[in-house]
């Protein structure tokens, strides 16, 4: 097996259009220049091609969806799978990760069945065709198996929350809207779907659905975070931050800001402003003491 050194890597076919592309990196004229924005991923190739030989294109849309899938066939024809990668907590981070995260949750909507059920009552067959995909389509490392499932088991959940906060519930009236899939799901089977409509528009459904809003009412300070998680923007912060100790307050704080440095609920605001306050304190203690 040989192990490649990739990045992500942006270039210019012509003025107009600028396909991205995912290539091996190899010794460039000085002239050439790599976007900012670039993040490298390692690859696992099982092909007996030179590095000059492989190159991966990478011409879909970055973001959730069936975006990943097109660029994971590719890989898979190719025989390169990307190295996910893990920090020191054994947390996975990096572009690769995320990747694989997005592509479990396209396996997730599209080969579990939509049922209600819950995750243990899943056929083990179905659970095993997702790690195998999963594992044709990258080296998983720390974790294995068992990660992989239980990230599946959780955005096939949180999949069927979508579906009945935006699909279901908002449309109790409208019959005609409830008798087909949403066309942003169309793999959706209609005897699945109509099932699982009538399942949410139970009274037993009901009861528990009001038990949970109830509960997530009391999550203050909920994180704007996504795929990437904490662990995600604690590697992100190690490499903007070098040799900043990034605590765990410095992560509270940062998951709640927007892309502009800002913490738009007010309640999450001022309890961000009581932590610094509190270490600012704390930190004066110490130099006291010291």
């Amino acid at each position: 097996m040989h192990i490649l050194s990739v990045k992500m890597v942006s270039q210019q076919q012509t003025k107009d259009s600028g396909s991205k592309k995912l290539g091996i990196v190899a010794p460039q004229d000085k002239s050439s220049k790599e976007m900012k924005s670039s993040k490298k991923m390692k690859f696992a190739s099982s092909s007996a091609e030179t590095e000059s030989q492989t190159t991966i294109s990478d011409d879909s849309k970055t973001g959730r969806g069936m975006s990943t899938m097109p660029r994971v066939v590719k890989r898979k024809l190719q025989k390169v799978r990307p190295i996910v990668e893990y920090n020191k907590m054994g947390k996975g981070i990096g572009q690769a990760h995320i990747e694989m995260q997005s592509y479990i949750g396209v396996l997730a909507r599209s080969r579990v069945p939509l049922v209600d059920k819950k995750w243990s009552q899943i056929p083990k067959d179905v659970k095993e065709q997702i790690w195998e995909a999963v594992d044709m389509a990258f080296v998983v490392g720390q974790g294995g198996k068992k990660s992989v499932l239980a990230s599946a088991a959780k955005k096939w959940k949180d999949f069927k929350s979508t579906l009945t906060r935006h699909y279901i519930l908002p449309y109790t009236n409208d019959k005609e809207k409830l008798s087909h899939p949403p066309e942003t799901y169309k793999f959706i089977e209609k005897a699945q779907w109509d099932a699982f409509v009538a399942s949410r528009l139970s009274q037993d459904f009901e009861s528990v659905h009001s038990q949970h809003a109830q509960i997530r009412e009391k999550l203050e300070y909920n994180h704007r975070l996504s795929r990437k998680g904490y662990a995600g923007l604690e590697d992100e912060l190690e490499e903007t931050m070098p040799g900043v100790e990034i605590d765990r307050s410095t992560l509270w704080k940062r998951a709640r800001q927007d892309k502009h440095g800002n913490i738009p609920d007010p309640k999450v605001a001022e309890k961000a402003k009581l932590i610094v306050s509190l270490l600012t304190l704390n930190k004066s203690r110490k130099a006291k003491s010291e």
